[in-house]
């Protein structure tokens, strides 16, 4: 007989009184705690936002685009959950309101609905519905799925959200379904006291719409006292110890630690009656042990041009925080505005710091601000990693003033150079659309051998994601590496240069793929950790040894 398919349980995490709450810490916070109990877990995001992914969107509106195995660009949430749970996703785990309509209206259109009237309930819930259940379809061994509602309770883009996981808890039942609603309690400094409030008409609007939250998450500054929760659990119909505290601490990877603390992973096995071991979370705690108190400090500048919305390169911030465990060091980001190098110089910006970082982009604005940061870093052996974008800068300052080519830029900023060291992808060429046609997702590459990069990474072969249309043309492959540019990684066939490299240099080593986007706490990205490690030898480099004065020198002064 074919053995019975396990019922996977689905936990549900919506937001209200304000956004930016922290839901997608939440969600990978849990994820990563029902996962230390042995349990396996997927973590997806509904977006409401008709997009039909972040691809498109301007860093400064939406943020980081993060970029999955398959290629899929998706919120920067899913980064978090990946880093949490260290578990690769795929495309089914970020559903955007674009992706539903778009594929009911496709259905509609071949006519699979029969000529019936296509409503939002029930041919839009059900779409929804379905892609909520599809990860656990995909594979026997999931036991949870936690779908994360983007946007607050109340927004209208969001109802049809709302309305199908409210569909979910009645044909699923409670004991296969888990709604948790993540609130603010606010403290008002005037009268000094946190205000419950906001929390009782979030939770009164979810529990208008069908939904009663079985636990509450509360986003605090200030201790929850027993009263509080007691107040909080009457007015929103929650037993007391189900109102969890999430009080604002000093980094993120300390959230799963505190939700632990609060029980929550208890009552998530509880509620859902779950068969599972007891926690371990050990190295964990070491691992953020390690963030909170670390021994050494370096200053890295990263040059970009999205520096006022940091969430821009939010899976690049988290690099540094993983890079620094095992050097046992903080990482202090400076950020620094390509386009004010351009216009004020770059020693003003970048001489007192300890390494530098060019991360990604697209269009020309502050492309020369980053070249001059990539030409001062060379010349003055400051250790260096170039992404994507940084890996081009960096090819375009070689050409120019290395290898003498005068006006050496790339085909995206100036289709009239004489040197095109950086060209358009050839399957690029007749490309108009510009949602998800870049090329995008994990590729193989080939580490040449002695290599900086085979040192890094101690292997030959390695994978990793890319998002770009841009690459270094093979015509200037030769002159290039006359002057001493090595080409470190290559794809398979030998076509597209994916690292590069400087020698006599301390560590000089960009990447035209994404290396962020693979690091992880428990395992950092080899090229970060690298970078930091160079730092730190490049810091004490630059130290002068301290004359030590007598006590009997300083009584005679």
């Amino acid at each position: 007989m074919p053995r019975k398919k396990k019922q996977t349980k689905y936990i549900f995490i919506s937001g209200g009184v304000t956004s930016s709450l922290g839901k997608g810490i939440a969600a990978a916070s849990i994820g990563l705690l029902l996962k230390s109990r042995g349990l396996e877990v997927r973590l997806q995001k509904f977006d409401p936002y008709i997009n039909v992914d972040p691809g498109t969107m301007n860093p400064f509106q939406h943020g980081e685009v993060y970029v999955l195995d398959d290629g899929s660009e998706t919120d920067l949430d899913l980064g978090h959950y990946e880093r949490f749970i260290d578990v690769s996703l795929n495309k089914f785990s970020n559903v955007t309101s674009g992706q539903v309509y778009d594929a009911v209206i496709q259905r509609e259109r071949r006519g699979d609905y029969l000529g019936a009237t296509v409503q939002v309930i029930p041919h839009i819930t059900d779409e929804i519905k379905s892609r909520c259940t599809l990860l656990a379809q995909m594979d026997d061994n999931v036991d949870i799925v936690i779908t994360e509602i983007g946007g607050t309770v109340g927004d209208i883009e969001a109802m049809p959200f709302l309305e199908a996981i409210r569909q979910m808890g009645l044909e699923y039942g409670p004991e296969n379904t888990l709604f948790i609603h993540l609130t603010l309690i606010p403290y008002l400094k005037t009268s000094d006291e946190l205000k419950t409030k906001p929390t009782q008409h979030s939770v009164k609007a979810l529990r208008e719409i069908g939904i009663q939250p079985n636990i509450l998450i509360c986003r605090t500054t200030r201790k929850l006292s027993r009263d509080i929760k007691r107040k909080i659990g009457l007015f929103c119909n929650v037993p007391p110890e189900a109102v969890i505290q999430d009080i604002d601490c000093q980094t993120i990877y300390e959230v799963p630690i505190l939700f632990h603390c609060e029980l929550l992973d208890n009552l998530i096995v509880h509620y859902l009656d779950l068969l599972c071991k007891d926690l371990d979370l050990e190295e964990w705690k070491k691992m953020v042990e390690k963030v909170k108190k670390p021994v050494h400090n370096v200053r890295i500048a990263i040059v970009g041009k999205y520096i006022n919305l940091r969430d821009a390169y939010k899976s690049i911030t988290e690099a540094f925080i993983h890079a620094g465990v095992p050097n046992d060091t903080h990482v202090e980001l400076v950020w620094v505005s390509s386009e004010e190098i351009a216009d004020e110089g770059v020693e003003k910006f970048i001489s007192n710091v300890d390494g530098v970082l060019i991360p990604g982009g697209f269009g020309e604005r502050g492309i020369e601000g980053k070249i001059e940061a990539v030409r001062y870093v060379r010349e003055n052996k400051i250790p260096f990693l170039g992404l994507c974008l940084g890996l081009q800068c960096a090819v375009i300052e070689f050409a120019r003033n290395v290898c003498g080519l005068k006006n050496a830029n790339s085909y995206e900023f100036d289709q009239k150079t004489p040197h095109p060291v950086i060209h358009l992808m050839d399957e690029q060429r007749k490309i108009t659309r510009k949602g998800g046609t870049m090329r995008l997702g994990a590729y193989p590459c080939n580490i040449t051998k002695g290599s900086l990069a085979e040192k890094i990474y101690n292997k030959p072969k390695i994978s990793e994601r890319h998002r770009h249309r841009y690459e270094v043309n093979n015509e200037f492959r030769n002159v290039l590496g006359d002057k001493g540019m090595v080409f470190s990684g290559l794809s398979p066939d030998g076509a597209l240069v994916e690292m590069i490299e400087l020698q006599n240099h301390p560590y000089f080593i960009a990447s035209q793929f994404h290396p962020e986007l693979k690091s992880r706490p428990m395992a950092p990205h080899p090229l970060f950790k690298g970078l930091v490690e160079a730092a730190l030898k490049y810091q004490k480099s630059k130290k002068v040894p301290s004359t030590k004065i007598s006590a009997s020198t300083l009584k005679n002064k």
